[in-house]
C-alpha cells in the first residue's frame, strides 16, 4: 500500500529540470550529488524531505540498484565512504506481477521493462527505469523511464517531480512531457544547435508514437495510465456485455418493476403504521413503540417503485435549500401554519421557507447558539469551542434549524426526531440538505456506538426523560463522551408551578445520582455535564440506582438492544486520554484515534485505508465530471463506511455524509465518529428508515455480495436504493464482476437514466478479487409514469 499522501491538495504536475540540481535543503557535498550522469528523480514531498533515487549507471538500472536518500535540514549527510542501503529486486518472471521488497515496489513485463515506487514513512516516493536488455537505443530507453515516472506521478497526485536527466537525452524530455499532457517548465541549458535539437525531438516523438502504437505490451504515451500495469492502471473501460455469465448468481432480470399507487409517494417500509395494525403487533404506545422500527416480513414486502410527488421538482440546491424548499416536494402545509409564529416554517408561493426559528428561539437559531456558548464561556461565543465539539445529538429536532446554524461553525449535528411526531419534520430537514434522520427514545438503544457526541441538546423535544427512573436519561449518558453536555431548553426548567416543579425535581436528583452536575442555567436553558471519570461513581453509597453496568455489556452494541438501565463506567485506557483523546476538528479527520485499538486497526492501516479513499474518489469524480453540475449533491450516503475513508475524501467537498456500518460491521462505526463524522448501524436486509428521495448520491461498496452471502435479494435492495435515491440523483457500486454485470440489466426495468458508466478499478490495498465500478443514475419520471398500482 502506497504510504501516506500528506495534507497538500493535488494540483496540476510541474516537471522542472535542471543542468545541475538545485542545493535546495540538501548539502552540496552529498554523495547523491556526484551521480548526475545516472537517472534518478527527486519527489519534493509535504514536509519538504528529499528522497533520492538513482542508479548507479544506465538509467534504467535503477529498478536492479535502487538507492534512497532521505535528506532533510536535520539529518547530517551521509559520509562519502559510506554504504547505501540497496533495495534488491526480487526473482521475477514472465508476464507482470508486483512485489514488496523492503518498502520497494517492483514491476516487471515481459518485455524487460520495469518500474518502480519507493515508500517511506514520510510520503511517496516515484522511481522508473526500463531494462535495456531489448533494445540498444539509450533513447528508447530514457524515453519510457520519462513516461513511466510521469504516469506513476500524476496518478498518485504528486504535486512537483523534478527530472534530472543524462545530458545526451535532454532534447526527448519537452516533447514527451508535453506528449502525455503534463505543464512543463525548463530550466536546462540550451544548446545552440536549437534547430537540429527541434529536429530531434519531432523524430523520436514520431518514432515512440509508431512505437506504442504497433509493439503489444508497451505503454501508449497518449494513454493516461498503462492499461496493463497492476500497480499504476487506472479505471479501465471493458466490453463488459463479454463478461462471464454466472447463472447461479445471475437470475433472470424482470423487463420492468410495477410503479406503488400514489399514495406510497412517501412510504418508508419499516416505519409504516398500516403494518402494526396488520400484523396485530402489541406496542406500548407509552413508551413510543409504534414509532420503533417494525419490518414487514418477506411476503408483505411492497416490491414496486415509488412514485414522486404530483408536480416533484428536483430539488433546490444547497446552500440555497437551507432557507427555502419546493411545497410540491414535501407537500404538507400543516406545520407551516401551526408553527408559524415560532417561525419553524412558512408558505411562500409554490415555495416553503424557513426563517430559522424555533419553540425556544423565536429570534432565530443562529442568537441561541451564541447564547449557549455564552453559557459555557466558550472562546469568542463559538459553540465549537475551538474545534473541540463537533458532533451533537439533536432529539426532537423539528425542522432541524438548530442543526442548520451549527453547520457554519463546523460543527455536524445528527439531528433526530420520530416520524409524524410532527408532519414530516425530518423529511422537511432532509430536503434542506441538513443531516437528520429518523429515530426515537423508546425501548432500544439509538443505533449509535457509546461516546459519540460532544454534546446532546433538547429544545421543547416532548420527551418524558423521568420515566423510568431515567433510563432515557441514561441511553444519553452512554452516547456522551467524557464531560459531555446535555442542553436542555423546556419549560421544567424555568416555570415554577406545581407541576413544572415536580417534574424538574425528580429529573433533577436521577442527573445527581448518575453524577451530572449542572455547568450553567439562564433564562430557559440548563446545562449538565456528565463526569470526566469514575470517582463519583466509586463514592455513591451502596445501592444507589442507576447501578453500574455488568462488565459483560457491551456500550456500543446498538443494533435492535435493548434499553439498559445502568451507568457504563471508564475503562482503564479511557481514563488514560483524561477525556475523549481526540484532537480538535479539523485534525480529527485524519488523526489516529485512539480506540483503532479495540477494533485491531494499526494507525498505518487507518492511514493506509484514507489514502486508498481519497484515490478511489478521484477515480469517481472524473467518471461522473461530465454529467454532475456544481452542487449536484447534498446528502450523500456511504453504505458501507468501513474506517469512514470515502466521507473523509470529500471533506473538500459542500456536502454531508450519513456513514452506514453494516451490522457485522457496527464496531468500526466508534471510528467514524470519533473522525468527526456521523453514522448509523443498519441491516441491509431491510428498509433504511428515510423517507423516499432523500440522498443524492449512494455509495455501495461490496453491498451487494455481503447481503447475498446472507441470503437476502439483490432486487429487494436496488429497490429500496431507488426509493431513497431522489431523481438525477447517482449510484456508484463497486463490487464483483457478476454482480455488476446482473445490476446492469437491471438498470432499464427501474427506469434509471440511460446514461451510465462501467468501468474497472485499478488494484489497491483492499480490493477483495476482481471487482467493477458500475456508476448509474436515476430518472425523474413523467407523471403519467408516475401513476398506476402494484
Amino acid at each position: 500500500m502506497w504510504g501516506r499522501r500528506g495534507n497538500h491538495n493535488p494540483c496540476p504536475l510541474f516537471l522542472q529540470t535542471y543542468s545541475r540540481p538545485p542545493h535546495g535543503n540538501a548539502s552540496p557535498n552529498h554523495p547523491a550529488w556526484g551521480k548526475l550522469n545516472s537517472f534518478f528523480y527527486v519527489i519534493w514531498l509535504s514536509r519538504n524531505d528529499l528522497i533520492f533515487n538513482y542508479a548507479p549507471s544506465f538509467p534504467s538500472a535503477a529498478v536492479c540498484r535502487a538507492t534512497s536518500y532521505l535528506v532533510s535540514p536535520t539529518s547530517p549527510p551521509l559520509p562519502l565512504n559510506s554504504t547505501p542501503r540497496i533495495f534488491p529486486p526480487p526473482d521475477v518472471e514472465e508476464g507482470w506481477h508486483t512485489a514488496l521488497v523492503d518498502g520497494a515496489w517492483t514491476s516487471k513485463d515481459s518485455l524487460g521493462g520495469s518500474s518502480f515506487v519507493v515508500k517511506t514513512h514520510s510520503g511517496l516516493i516515484i522511481g522508473a527505469g526500463y531494462d535495456s536488455s531489448w533494445t540498444t537505443d539509450s533513447e528508447e530507453a530514457e524515453a519510457l523511464s520519462v513516461i513511466r515516472g510521469i504516469g506513476a506521478a500524476r496518478s498518485l497526485g504528486i504535486e512537483r517531480l523534478l527530472g534530472f536527466p543524462t545530458p545526451p537525452f535532454d532534447p526527448i524530455w519537452t516533447p514527451l512531457t508535453r506528449s502525455v499532457g503534463m505543464k512543463y517548465k525548463g530550466e536546462v541549458l540550451r544548446s545552440r544547435k536549437c534547430v537540429s535539437t527541434v529536429l530531434i525531438c519531432l523524430i523520436v516523438t514520431l518514432g515512440l508514437i509508431c512505437f506504442y502504437s504497433f509493439v503489444p505490451n508497451l505503454p501508449n504515451p497518449d494513454e493516461e495510465i498503462s492499461v496493463g500495469d497492476p500497480v499504476f492502471s487506472s479505471f479501465i473501460p471493458k466490453d463488459f456485455d463479454e463478461l462471464h455469465e454466472d447463472q447461479e448468481h445471475n437470475p433472470d432480470v424482470p423487463k420492468s418493476i410495477p410503479v406503488c399507487d400514489m399514495t406510497y409517494s412517501e412510504f418508508i417500509p419499516c416505519l409504516d403504521r398500516n403494518v402494526n395494525y396488520q400484523l396485530n403487533l402489541k406496542l406500548d404506545f407509552k413508551l413510543m413503540e409504534h414509532y420503533e422500527r417494525h419490518c414487514p416480513p418477506p411476503e408483505r414486502r411492497y416490491n414496486c417503485l415509488i412514485p414522486p410527488p404530483v408536480g416533484y421538482k428536483i430539488p433546490i440546491r444547497w446552500p440555497t435549500s437551507r432557507d427555502e424548499v419546493w411545497k410540491a416536494n414535501v407537500p404538507h402545509t400543516h406545520l407551516a401554519e401551526e408553527k408559524s409564529v415560532q417561525r419553524w416554517m412558512e408558505k411562500k408561493g409554490n415555495k416553503i421557507t424557513f426563517p430559522g426559528g424555533g419553540t425556544h428561539f423565536h429570534n432565530g437559531a443562529d442568537k441561541y447558539i451564541e447564547a449557549i456558548a455564552r453559557m459555557l464561556k466558550f472562546p469568542r461565543d463559538k459553540l465549537n469551542n475551538g474545534g473541540n465539539i463537533r458532533t451533537i445529538l439533536d432529539v426532537g429536532c423539528g425542522v432541524a434549524s438548530f442543526g442548520a446554524y451549527l453547520l457554519p461553525l463546523n460543527i455536524i449535528a445528527m439531528s433526530l426526531a420520530p416520524n409524524d411526531v410532527h408532519e414530516n419534520q425530518i423529511q422537511f430537514a432532509l430536503e434542506r440538505g441538513i443531516p437528520s434522520t429518523l429515530g426515537v427514545l423508546g425501548t432500544k438503544r439509538l443505533p449509535y456506538p457509546s461516546r459519540s457526541f460532544e454534546m446532546a441538546h433538547c429544545s421543547r423535544c416532548r420527551i418524558d426523560w423521568t420515566q423510568r427512573d431515567g433510563i432515557l436519561l441514561l441511553e444519553l449518558d452512554r452516547l456522551l463522551r467524557p464531560g459531555g453536555y446535555f442542553v436542555y431548553s423546556s419549560p421544567e426548567a424555568y416555570l415554577h408551578d406545581e407541576v413544572n416543579r415536580r417534574i424538574w425535581g425528580v429529573m433533577s436528583d436521577v442527573l445527581q445520582r448518575m453524577c451530572w452536575r449542572i455547568i450553567s442555567k439562564k433564562e430557559q436553558t440548563v446545562v449538565w455535564a456528565k463526569p470526566l471519570g469514575n470517582n463519583c461513581y466509586v463514592k455513591r453509597s451502596l445501592g444507589t440506582r442507576p447501578p453500574l453496568c455488568s462488565s459483560d455489556d457491551d456500550p456500543d452494541a446498538s443494533w435492535n438492544v435493548t434499553l439498559q438501565a445502568c451507568i457504563t463506567p471508564y475503562s482503564i485506557n479511557m481514563l488514560k486520554e483524561k477525556g475523549s483523546g481526540l484532537a480538535p476538528w479539523p485534525e480529527r479527520l485524519t488523526k489516529s484515534p485512539p480506540r483503532l485499538e479495540e477494533i485491531g486497526i494499526s494507525s498505518r492501516e487507518y492511514l493506509d485505508d484514507t489514502d486508498i479513499w481519497y484515490f478511489r474518489v478521484i477515480e469517481y469524480w472524473k467518471q461522473m465530471k461530465s454529467v454532475i453540475q456544481k452542487n449536484s449533491f447534498r446528502n450523500v450516503m456511504d453504505m458501507k463506511s468501513n474506517l469512514g475513508g470515502f466521507a473523509a475524501a470529500l471533506k473538500d467537498k459542500d456536502v454531508w455524509v450519513m456513514n452506514v456500518a453494516p451490522v457485522n460491521e457496527s464496531d468500526k462505526l466508534k471510528i467514524i465518529y470519533d473522525r468527526g463524522l456521523i453514522g448509523t448501524v443498519h441491516n441491509w436486509c431491510e428498509s433504511f428508515s428515510t423517507y423516499p428521495r432523500t440522498y443524492d448520491l449512494l455509495h455501495a461498496w461490496t453491498i451487494f455480495s455481503d447481503i447475498e452471502d446472507s441470503g437476502c435479494s439483490t432486487e429487494d435492495l436496488l429497490i429500496e436504493m431507488d426509493r431513497i435515491l431522489r431523481p438525477f440523483g447517482f449510484v456508484i457500486i463497486r463490487d464483483k464482476p457478476y454482480v455488476i454485470n446482473y445490476i446492469r440489466k437491471f438498470v432499464s426495468a427501474l427506469q434509471w437514466d440511460s446514461w451510465i458508466s462501467e468501468v474497472e478499478p485499478r488494484v489497491d490495498a483492499l480490493t477483495l478479487g476482481e471487482e467493477r465500478v458500475l456508476i448509474a443514475r436515476k430518472n425523474l419520471w413523467e407523471r403519467e409514469e408516475s401513476t398506476g398500482s402494484a
